[in-house]
């Protein structure tokens, strides 16, 4: 059984004392999981039916063409385009990069590391893990970070599944290697876990403050729209961190979502939001996750 913990830090929550006295920390995901979605290529019996952009819903027995052509999209064109922009802004992400997808597109592993972000292991399939026996998802995890330390030469440290089963978690404690998971929307703040090996650390992810929200009907439906949402969030917490209580926002986007030129301004409008303001640290996950084990270690 996992144990639940609805009190947290309760009504004050530590000083996270982040780097040069940053009044907040910045950590932007890009997931790449173009190609390790659910189609029958990949000896599925359904084609995917989320965050396809599109609105079509999961098919049995049969390809989606348009709908692999949306994964397609992020992985041929989006990513790149997105790469470029954090260039630009001299920002650090982590790549939240899907095994079965990553090796499909080596060149673009390889640059995504080339250009100073962290590969996160995002599983070997982009699939729902909730039913998925313990022993075919232990054996994804060393699949997964077999074929991304291949690709871009150094074994991952960080994992988010995405969607993560009851026994994930234990699993990745149970491998060892890891130093964190973003399996969790818990919180602002990174924070500690037990397993049955040993203490774990999370660094919170959120599906909020992310570009899947334009494939809700109450999300974004705009690139300004995406911009507004990301610009409120920043702002309560940038305050937050000036009056003294610093915390993490978490920032998700997807190669095939906020990668299309339509949207993509939204992304440009945000880095120069904060990029205006002092006391920002962008960070990637590995960053916080070093910074929190080195801060605040697990109690005994």
């Amino acid at each position: 059984m996992i144990e639940r913990d609805l009190v947290g830090y309760g009504a004050t929550s530590p000083d996270p004392r982040w780097p040069n006295g940053a009044k907040i920390a910045v950590s932007i995901s890009l997931n790449i999981e173009g190609g390790g979605e659910s189609t029958l290529v990949n000896g599925d019996a359904v084609s995917e039916g989320m965050l396809n952009d599109i609105g079509v819903p999961t098919k049995e027995g049969v390809r989606v063409p348009l709908v692999e052509s949306v994964f397609e999209y992020g992985s041929r064109r989006g990513a790149w385009r997105i790469l470029d922009i954090l260039d630009r802004f001299k920002v650090p992400v982590s790549i939240l990069g899907v095994a079965r997808a990553m090796e499909q597109n080596p060149e673009l592993a390889k640059a995504c590391v080339a250009r100073g972000h962290e590969m996160v292991s995002h599983g070997y399939r982009w699939i729902d893990y909730c039913h998925v026996d313990e022993a075919t998802e232990r054996a994804h995890i060393r699949k997964a970070i077999e074929i991304l330390t291949e690709l871009t030469g150094s074994r991952p440290l960080g994992w988010m599944t995405g969607r993560p089963g009851p026994n994930t978690r234990r699993l990745l404690a149970e491998e060892g290697g890891f130093l964190y998971d973003r399996d969790s929307l818990a919180d602002d703040l990174p924070y500690w876990v037990k397993t049955e090996h040993s203490p774990f650390l999370v660094v919170p992810y959120s599906y909020e403050s992310n570009d899947n929200r334009f494939n809700e009907n109450s999300g974004f439906a705009t690139g300004e729209q995406f911009f507004t949402y990301m610009r409120d969030a920043f702002d309560v917490l940038y305050a937050e961190g000036v009056a003294g209580a610093p915390k993490l926002l978490s920032i998700g986007l997807h190669d095939r979502l906020i990668g299309r030129p339509g949207r993509v301004g939204g992304l440009i409008k945000m880095l120069e939001h904060m990029r205006a303001h002092d006391g920002v640290w962008f960070c990637r996950g590995i960053d916080v996750a070093q910074h929190w084990r080195t801060h605040f270690p697990p109690k005994p």
